[in-house]
């Protein structure tokens, strides 16, 4: 449709230059006169751009010079060889495919190493020359037939390093997954949380039932191991970037993501199961709400906002409150002061220790008071350690323990207090880290304080001898 206007077209212009380039034909030069000749009558032979490609020959050959280009045939894959005894002569050999660690090959004779460094064909007397003489110097130099080439062999660490960075096969050995199956669910994070559900349990105003204490601590557990273990599967390509948990199983790769899954719901199957058809079903919901805080609320506000630390409070403040409804059955406010004091506590433990780790958060991506806003995270501490004085004291209000309880509790408490308070005052790494460690021998001194003062129980009260009455007169 197209074709014929623009054929004419070309063909005007190609015309025009044509009759341009006869008038000035004395003063053109070859390049010139050969554009001439290229336009033909044909359309299929008009001027093109592919035609202007001797412009550029001009640059690499010129008229009456003997200046000329030609392609070299591929040569293949040589392998340079230095000989120790003379630096100057150099013997070219065919590349090996594979190089193993024992080298057992030899190098070719020389003769034919010579003969296959020489060119194929030399326009120049110089170049033959210099082919001469380094034949014959490598014949002189090179003498015997039997000498090791001097190639780099592969270390051991070194292949492991690269083997290390290369995809491969997961290989779990049996022997190897009860630690893996500990870390995966944090097993010291596991202990506390089961220590502070034993607490609330045994805190209860009711008989101590052996049984129902050991079904009630071992789902608690395996709840707690289901929230941990979903926890690392979420933030493995977060917990790469930590000192902290780099060296996680998931992490390392260990163990395939599927594996800890499927790990995961094996605990937390039957730990709720336990929890709700042996215990009861307050116990079981509790548990099942603190692995849906802990995985689906917690885990993924830490990289949002640092309202993460306060749901992470409400998560562990939920399992002396899951020890109480084990062993009562029913919510009471004794259950909600014991989860008072383990939400209380967790600020001065978790802000202490992150204020030591924001390095490691910072460029995990996780958005904590100690990285955001340092001065909150100073002043919550301290906040919170004075409120686990008040706890103490409204727990003989509550009929939880008796009086004696805020007055023996009130030395640690105010201790911690102390060291919150020069963490908020000095917000340093020292101070961080003594307000940290106190935090760990604070909550189980303080359980065991209020447990030793414990209110008796309800069948005790109840069956406490009345009064004789006196006599009449």
């Amino acid at each position: 449709m197209y074709k014929t206007p623009c054929s004419r077209l070309s063909g005007f212009v190609s015309l025009s230059v044509k009759q341009k380039f006869l008038q000035d034909a004395p003063r053109c030069s070859q390049s010139a006169r050969c554009l001439i000749q290229l336009q033909r009558r044909d359309p299929t032979n008009w001027l093109t751009y592919q035609h202007l490609i001797f412009l550029k020959r001009q640059y690499v050959a010129k008229n009456n010079s003997e200046l000329h280009q030609r392609a070299i045939p591929k040569r293949s894959d040589v392998l340079t060889i230095v000989d120790e005894r003379d630096d100057s002569v150099e013997r070219q050999v065919e590349r090996i495919p594979t190089i193993n660690n024992v080298v057992t090959s030899t190098v070719p004779h020389p003769e034919h190493a010579t003969e296959k460094a020489q060119p194929e064909s030399s326009t120049s007397k110089p170049a033959a020359e210099d082919v001469t003489v380094q034949k014959a110097s490598a014949s002189h130099t090179v003498s015997s037939p039997h000498e090791t080439p001097h190639v780099q062999v592969e270390t051991e660490e070194a292949r492991q390093a690269r083997l290390d960075r290369q995809w491969k096969e997961l290989k779990v050995d049996v022997a190897d997954l009860p630690d893996i199956y500990a870390r995966l669910s944090k097993f010291k994070l596991t202990a506390l949380v089961v220590t502070t559900a034993a607490a609330g349990f045994a805190m209860a105003p009711v008989p101590f039932d052996p049984f129902l204490f050991f079904v009630s601590s071992l789902g608690t557990g395996l709840a707690s191991c289901t929230a941990n273990s979903i926890n690392q599967y979420f933030e493995v390509p977060f917990d790469s970037n930590m000192n902290r948990t780099k060296n996680r199983p998931l992490v390392r790769g260990q163990i395939s993501p599927f594996h800890a899954v499927s790990f995961a719901l094996a605990c937390g199957i039957p730990g709720v199961a336990l929890l709700t058809l042996v215990v009861n079903p307050l116990t079981g919901f509790l548990g099942f709400l603190n692995i849906l805080l802990y995985t689906c609320c917690y885990t993924p506000l830490k990289r949002l906002s640092i309202t993460n630390t306060w749901v992470g409070a409400v998560v562990g403040a939920i399992p002396p409150v899951m020890g109480w409804t084990a062993a009562t059955g029913c919510l009471e406010p004794g259950a909600l002061l014991l989860g008072g004091f383990l939400y209380s506590w967790q600020f001065p433990h978790f802000n202490a220790l992150s204020w030591n780790l924001k390095e490691d958060y910072s460029r995990g991506g996780y958005r904590m008071m100690s990285v955001t806003h340092p001065a909150m995270c100073q002043r919550v501490a301290l906040r919170h350690s004075l409120g686990l004085i008040a706890l103490s004291t409204l727990a003989p209000v509550l009929d939880v323990t008796t009086w004696t309880f805020p007055i023996i509790s009130l030395p640690i408490n105010l201790y911690i207090s102390y060291l919150a308070f020069r963490f908020c005052h000095k917000g340093d790494r020292n101070n961080a880290r003594k307000l940290f460690f106190c935090s760990l021998w604070h909550l189980p001194m303080l359980l065991l304080l209020a447990l030793t003062c414990k209110k008796p129980s309800r069948n005790q009260q109840d069956s406490a001898p009345s009064p004789l009455p006196l006599p009449a007169n």
